[in-house]
């Protein structure tokens, strides 16, 4: 359900705004948004799996709020990231 450090590099470099960038809105979002399609794949199958449900609701809730803040400080960085990630807005 996690996604592998090799993966969450790639992510990071893929979203970086600069060198050693590690935390900016985009790499937190990209992170996050891949956790959500994993754990969206496991609750297909595991329908009764509430807990992971309630996690998955958690981490939804964190993008959105990472996503208002985006777009509340810099409009065009918010419709290039959702645009790269293809997020539905």
């Amino acid at each position: 359900m996690s996604i592998t450090t090799e993966r969450k590099q790639e992510l990071i470099n893929e979203f970086a705004t600069g060198k050693g960038d590690t935390g900016s809105p985009e790499i937190q979002v990209s992170i996050l948004s891949e956790r959500i399609k994993n754990l969206t794949e496991h609750l297909s199958h595991h329908k009764k799996d509430h807990h992971s449900r309630r996690g998955l609701l958690i981490m939804v809730g964190k993008r959105r709020r990472l996503l208002d803040y985006l777009k509340r400080e810099n409009q065009e960085r918010y419709l290039t990231l959702i645009k790269r990630l293809d997020l539905r807005r």
